[in-house]
C-alpha cells in the first residue's frame, strides 16, 4: 500500500502541510497573499470578514482561516465566483464606512483601501449607510471612530486575549452591531490602560493614537517659546521604516538633523533619563533587598503596566517601584535645570516627548507629573506622528547628514538604550545592582538570560553569595499569569520587569505598523547593536548623570530631593463602573460619598447586602443629609471575590465578610463626617 503524501494542491502546485493551523497560513507560506480583515496570526480565529474565501474541490467555497489543511485537498484561491464575492464584500464594507480617506491617519497604511485597490473596486454600488456616530476622544491616548469600524474584531481580541484587559467588546446585532466599551461608555471611563495595541491591529483607522502634532507645531512657530524634545530609545529603530530604511536600523543621528530642521531648539535623548532611572530604581531595589523591604519589586517604566496594576492588582501596588518612568524623570530634570542653563523663563520652556507608546500621552497629563501648575512634559508625539511631521516638511531622511544629540541631556550609556526592548530594563538594572552589591567591577555586562521574546523569562543571578530571583514578562496577559502565580505562591521572585506591549517598547502602540515577520526581533537587535557600539555601557558610568545629581538632586540617588522630584505614588483604580445609581443625596456641598460596587455577573453579590446595611446605619445615625450613597454596577467581578467600597478617597480594605467590611465602612464614615 502506497503511503499518503502529507501534501495538498494549491492552484496546481503541491504544497507540504507542516503544522499550519489553517489553509490561510499554508497558502500564504506558498507565496499567495489571500486578503483578510479579521485574521491576525497572533490572535484567535474569528472568521467574520469572509474575504479569505477559497474553493476546495468537492466541498465548495470555504473560509480559509477556519478550515484545517488535510492531505489530498485540491484548492483554488481565485475563481470568478470568489473574486466577485470578495469585491462585493469590500463594497459592502465601504458602503458602511466613513470614506474621508485623505484626512484619515491610516490613509497611507489602510487595509480596506489597499484591498479595494488590489481587487479593482472602482465603484461602490450600494447606498452609503453611515449613522454618523460620535467620535470618542475621551482618552488622552486614543481616538475611537465607530464610523470607520468594519467589525473585524481584531481590537476586541487583542485587548482580551493578548492584554487580558477586555476594554472593548461587541454590542447589539445585525445592522446595529458595534464594537464599544462596556455599556457604551467612553474609552476613558472603562478599564483601558492606553497601551494602544488595539490601534496597532485595527486595519482601518477606527482606533488611532490621539495626535498632538498641531500643538507642537504651534509651539515651534511661537517665537517666545524654546522647544526642547526628548526621544525614546525605541523610536530610533522604527522611525526609519517610514523612509525606506531596513527594519531595526538606528537612524538617531539623521533624526536629530531632521528635528533641528523642523524647528526644535534642542534635541535630547530619553536614554539619559533611562540611565538616571536605573540610578533610582536599582538603588531602591538594593535598599529593599538589604532591609527586608517589600518584594518582589516590579519595574515602573511602563505607564500602561502601572495603570494595569492600579486597576486589576491594587493590592500589589506597594511592590511597584516608586521610581518615575524615563519620560517623567526627563521632564522633571528639564523643568529643574534647563531654564537656567538655556536662559529661558520657565513658562516659555516647552518640553516635548517622542515616544513609541500611546500610554505616555496618558502619563504626561497626570496631575502628579507637574510642578507649580506646569506639566513636566507638555506634549507627547508617537513615532508615527514624528514621521508624518517630517514628511509634511518634505524632508528626505536618507539624504540628511547626521548630527548628535545636544548635551548634556543627550549623553547616555548602552544600558539606557536597551530600555526599549523587553528585558532591557532588567539588564540595565542588573549592570548597576550586581556591581554595587558585589563591590567589584563587572567583567561581563551582558545578561543574556533576560533577552529574547519568550513570553516569560526567569533566571537566578548570584551576587556576593546571594541569589537574586528575577523574571521578565511582556504583554499584559502574560503579566497577569505571572501575578496570579506570585499571589498563589507558585512563584517567588525578588525583581520583576513588566512591559505592557508584546516585545516591549519596540512594538509599542505608537510605532509604525509592521507586518514583516520578526520585526520585533529586528528592532530589538538594532538596540542591542547600539549598546555594543557605545564606549560606556553601564548606567552608573554616565558621568553627566552624576553631575546632574551633584548640581540639582541632592548629590546622590535616593536623596530627599531625588525622592521629591524623581519618584511618584500610585492610585487604586480598581473601582471601574459600567453605571452608577444614586441611592442617597446630601444637600451639603462636599459631603462624603460612599460607593459600593455591585457585580452584575454574581448571582448573590455581597455588595448588594452591604449596601442595604450601610443605608440602615446612615439612617440610624441621622446622617441622611450628611453623606451621599451610590451603587456602582460592574460587569467585571472582583478577581478574589471580595467587596469593593470607597468612602470619598478612603479605599476600604477588601474583605469577603460583609460584617467586617461594614465595620470598616462605619469607621470611615464617622471619621469623614466628623471632619
Amino acid at each position: 500500500m502506497s503511503e499518503v503524501k502529507n501534501t495538498l494542491t494549491v492552484n496546481g502546485r503541491e504544497i507540504e502541510i507542516a503544522g499550519e493551523r489553517n489553509l490561510l497560513e499554508l497558502i500564504r507560506k506558498a507565496g499567495i497573499d489571500i486578503p483578510t480583515f479579521c485574521y491576525h496570526s497572533e490572535l484567535s480565529i474569528y472568521g467574520a470578514c469572509r474575504l479569505c474565501l477559497v474553493e476546495v474541490q468537492g466541498r465548495g467555497i470555504m473560509a480559509s482561516c477556519s478550515t484545517k489543511p488535510e492531505p489530498g485537498m485540491v484548492i483554488h484561491t481565485d475563481t470568478r465566483a470568489i473574486r466577485n464575492m470578495r469585491k462585493i464584500n469590500v463594497e459592502l464594507l465601504l458602503a458602511s464606512h466613513n470614506r474621508e480617506c485623505p484626512t484619515c491617519q491610516r490613509s497611507a497604511n489602510c487595509t480596506l483601501q489597499d484591498l479595494a485597490r488590489k481587487l479593482g473596486v472602482k465603484d461602490v454600488r450600494y447606498k452609503q449607510s453611515l449613522k454618523n456616530l460620535p467620535l470618542d476622544a475621551s482618552s488622552p491616548s486614543l481616538v475611537r471612530d465607530p464610523n470607520k469600524c468594519v467589525l473585524c474584531g481584531d481590537c476586541v481580541r487583542v485587548c482580551s486575549e493578548v492584554q487580558s484587559v477586555g476594554a472593548l467588546d461587541f454590542a447589539s446585532r445585525g445592522a446595529n452591531a458595534r464594537v464599544v466599551p462596556a455599556f457604551d461608555n467612553n474609552l476613558n471611563d472603562v478599564e483601558c490602560v492606553n497601551c494602544g495595541q488595539c490601534a496597532q491591529v485595527c486595519p482601518t483607522g477606527a482606533i488611532v493614537a490621539k495626535s498632538d502634532a498641531d500643538k507642537v507645531w504651534n509651539a515651534i512657530y511661537d517665537p517666545d517659546k524654546v522647544v526642547v524634545v526628548q526621544v525614546a530609545p525605541a523610536v530610533r529603530v522604527a522611525l526609519g521604516e517610514r523612509f525606506g530604511f531596513p527594519t531595526g536600523e538606528n537612524v538617531a543621528r539623521k533624526m536629530v538633523t531632521a528635528m533641528k530642521m523642523m524647528g526644535f531648539d534642542y534635541v535630547y535623548d530619553t536614554c539619559f533619563a533611562a540611565d538616571m532611572t536605573i540610578f533610582e530604581e536599582a538603588t531602591e531595589f538594593i535598599d529593599r533587598l538589604s532591609n527586608n523591604g517589600t518584594l518582589p519589586m516590579f519595574t515602573s517604566c511602563c505607564p500602561a503596566w502601572v495603570k494595569f496594576a492600579e486597576t486589576f492588582y491594587p493590592e500589589l501596588l506597594p511592590n511597584v517601584s516608586t521610581t518615575r518612568s524615563p519620560q517623567a524623570i526627563f521632564g522633571a530634570v528639564a523643568r529643574k535645570t534647563l531654564p537656567a542653563k538655556l536662559g529661558v523663563k520657565p513658562e516659555n520652556l516647552v518640553v516635548v516627548s517622542v515616544m513609541p507608546c500611546t500610554a505616555k500621552k496618558y502619563e504626561a497629563q497626570l496631575p502628579k507629573f507637574s510642578n507649580e501648575g506646569r506639566p513636566d512634559v507638555d506634549y507627547v508625539l508617537t513615532t508615527v506622528e514624528l514621521a508624518s511631521m517630517i514628511e509634511s516638511m518634505g524632508i528626505e531622511l536618507k539624504e540628511l547628514e547626521p548630527e548628535a544629540f545636544d548635551m548634556p541631556l543627550g549623553f547616555s550609556t548602552g544600558g539606557g538604550v536597551i530600555f526599549g526592548t523587553t528585558g532591557g530594563v532588567m539588564e540595565a538594572a542588573l549592570r548597576f545592582a550586581v556591581e554595587k552589591v558585589s563591590g567589584k567591577p563587572l567583567e561581563e555586562i551582558d545578561f543574556r538570560e533576560v533577552r529574547g521574546l519568550a513570553p516569560r523569562k526567569e533566571a537566578v543571578v548570584e551576587v556576593a553569595g546571594k541569589k537574586l530571583r528575577i523574571a521578565v514578562v511582556h504583554g499584559l496577559g502574560n503579566a497577569r499569569k505571572l501575578l496570579e502565580d506570585i499571589k498563589a505562591g507558585r512563584a517567588e521572585f525578588d525583581f520583576v520587569e513588566v512591559m505592557a506591549c508584546p516585545g516591549g517598547c519596540v512594538a509599542g502602540g505608537g510605532q509604525p505598523i509592521s507586518h514583516e515577520e520578526g520585526f520585533r526581533t529586528k528592532r530589538a537587535s538594532g538596540l542591542y547593536d547600539t549598546d555594543k557600539e557605545r564606549q560606556v555601557q553601564k548606567p552608573q558610568d554616565n558621568f553627566w548623570v552624576d553631575k546632574c545629581y551633584a548640581e540639582s538632586f541632592g548629590g546622590r540617588p535616593g536623596s530627599h530631593e531625588a525622592h521629591t522630584r524623581l519618584h511618584t505614588q500610585y492610585k487604586n483604580r480598581s473601582q471601574l463602573f459600567d453605571a452608577k445609581s444614586p441611592i442617597m443625596h446630601s444637600p451639603e456641598e462636599g459631603a462624603p460619598t460612599i460607593c459600593v460596587t455591585i457585580c452584575t455577573k454574581q448571582k448573590e453579590c455581597p455588595g448588594q447586602q452591604l449596601l442595604g446595611k450601610i443605608v440602615e446605619f446612615v439612617k440610624e445615625r441621622g446622617l441622611t443629609e450628611k453623606v451621599n450613597i451610590e451603587a456602582a454596577f460592574s460587569s467585571r467581578p472582583e478577581a478574589d471575590g471580595t467587596i469593593a467600597v470607597t468612602v470619598s478617597d478612603i479605599v476600604i480594605p477588601r474583605n469577603d465578610s460583609v460584617e467586617q467590611t461594614l465595620k470598616s465602612v462605619k469607621q470611615a464614615i464617622e471619621s469623614t463626617v466628623s471632619k
